[in-house]
């Protein structure tokens, strides 16, 4: 009885052991899959604006604006947003992503849809706040 219980405590105090030290990739790459606002990369992305597609250095400029603007809030009902967006559509895995990017003075909102799931939250961008080829909308 007492042996039994030994190696299954050496068990899983191993499991837990490797669960714990994962390499700092692994996690990662887990985590990745649940991000709410991930990080785009230019070579999946293609970014519209009034349905004009946006290439070279505006293309790689809004990609990286929108992947160092700071998460502020998830919104749970989508804002009711008018003006006209910046879209950037990627592709993550096997689904299609679509973002939708409303831009006004303080902050900047971001409806994300994929699968038939719509997601919106604000992001703080001063880059993409300011930037002269968005259009501001209004606030409602």
């Amino acid at each position: 009885m007492t042996t039994w219980f030994i190696v299954s405590l050496v068990i899983v105090f191993t499991i837990k052991l490797i669960l714990t030290s994962l390499p700092t990739a692994v996690v990662e790459s887990f985590t990745s899959k649940f991000q709410l606002h991930p990080n785009l990369d230019d070579a999946t992305v293609t970014v519209t604006i009034d349905g004009k597609p946006l290439e070279g250095e505006d293309k790689i400029q809004v990609i990286n604006q929108f992947n160092q603007a700071l998460f502020l809030e998830k919104y749970y009902f989508p804002p009711q947003s008018s003006g006209t967006p910046l879209i950037i559509n990627t592709k993550r895995g096997k689904k299609d992503v679509s973002f939708s990017i409303y831009s006004y003075n303080d902050h900047v909102d971001v409806i994300k849809q994929y699968k038939k799931k719509v997601v919106a939250y604000s992001l703080r961008s001063d880059s993409l706040q300011k930037r002269s080829m968005l259009v501001t909308g209004d606030v409602v």
